[in-house]
């Protein structure tokens, strides 16, 4: 049984997590790594999520004040053992509703074009394409997602 447990970025098995997604992303996004990864920094992030399955972190996520009505999404993995088996949805609903209870009204997020299976979790989860905000503008290797949470 998945246990979700809120915490903060200083958190040592988000920090464990969050090696084995940039080891990851450091094979999938190639030769545009270094341009994202200098936007995935850990310090201070107040709002993190970290699934267990028997007392094992088996995934992550985390959210991150972009306005005063939008929360980003950020560092969302889940470990390959543990994968189709629903962990990243249920961590992203718990950022919802962690979003929705910080009073926020919409999460948007950033993922690479190369990030498949990722891009198909945010579609099955109701985000909807908007336009590259921020860093990510005019990047055509970035695709970006909405959702309203209220």
């Amino acid at each position: 049984m998945i246990e979700l447990v809120r915490t903060n970025s200083q958190n040592n098995d988000f920090i464990a997590l969050v090696k084995k997604l940039d080891s990851f992303l450091a094979i999938t996004d190639g030769d545009d790594h270094d341009f994202y990864n200098q936007f995935n920094g850990l310090e201070a992030i107040k709002y993190v999520v970290v699934a267990y399955n028997n007392n094992e972190a088996v995934g992550c996520g985390a959210i991150k004040k972009f306005n005063d009505t939008t929360m980003e999404v950020k560092r969302m993995f889940t470990d390959e053992k543990a994968r189709g088996k629903g962990v990243a949805s249920k961590i992203l609903l718990e950022l919802e509703k962690w979003t929705s209870e910080l009073d926020f009204k919409k999460c948007i997020l950033e993922t690479g074009i190369r990030q498949v299976e990722a891009i198909g979790l945010y579609k099955k989860n109701n985000y909807k394409i908007i336009e590259n905000y921020g860093q990510y503008a005019g990047i055509e290797e970035s695709v970006c997602f909405g959702k309203k949470i209220k």
